[in-house]
């Protein structure tokens, strides 16, 4: 699962987290759980809209036994969905150099633009890694932009479960079936790009898509 917001840590420690979490024998390799947007958002600290204005790579620490690098992007920060209580303004954003680590690797000094959600760490800097949802701004349905305001903040209490092979079946009231991966073979599909895991005033949740429910075919996957 993506990293809860509750948690800081420093630089060494996340570094040391993700290195932990690579899987035995998968030098190179870097692993994450699937994940909706709408759980990225409500699980990471900050979600902005940014363009990236140059990159730099930079010690991960002031200890001189510590090797590890990290990546500072400048950004130019376009508009703020998350972290007003952290941060006013994001001037840089940080990332693992070392791929094997989730490192990001972004497009600076172009007109590129990218949603960009990750962590605030205890000195302040913001981290992103590969586990986060960062994507490029246009491809991002108008659903996706318009619940970035409202509707994924609105609806953090409703969960969200990835569905991999049938029977799949929902086990509480206020749980969603993420089907993208089980219809289309791919992680973020029609769902994850047209509806939203919205929660009624009773405590369940059902997909929209906009005020349309999700056709049923998505939401009660019983039988193969």
């Amino acid at each position: 699962m993506p990293w809860s917001p509750r948690t800081a840590p420093s630089w060494a420690l996340l570094l040391r987290l993700l290195a932990l979490l690579r899987p035995p024998g998968m030098v190179e390799a870097c692993s994450c759980a699937p994940a909706h947007p709408q759980q990225h958002v409500c699980h990471s600290a900050l979600a902005i809209r940014a363009k990236i204005s140059s990159e730099k790579v930079v010690p991960a620490s002031t200890d001189p036994a510590d090797t590890q690098k990290m990546i500072r992007y400048e950004i130019k920060q376009i508009k703020m969905f998350k972290g007003f209580e952290k941060l006013k303004d994001v001037q840089y954003i940080y990332t693992p150099f070392d791929s094997s680590l989730c490192g990001v690797k972004l497009e600076a000094n172009s007109q590129k633009q990218y949603l960009l959600t990750g962590q605030v760490l205890s000195d302040g800097k913001v981290f992103i890694h590969l586990c986060n949802y960062i994507e490029p701004w246009e491809n991002l349905s108008l659903l996706q932009r318009e619940s970035l305001n409202h509707h994924y903040h609105l609806n953090c209490g409703c969960q969200i479960t990835t569905c991999y092979t049938v029977p799949c079946t929902i086990s509480a009231p206020n749980e969603c079936l993420w089907t993208d991966w089980l219809l289309e073979r791919k992680l973020y599909g029609y769902q994850a790009q047209h509806y939203v895991c919205m929660k009624h005033a009773d405590g369940t949740c059902s997909w929209y898509q906009g005020r349309l429910p999700l056709r049923k075919e998505f939401v009660d996957i019983i039988q193969p």
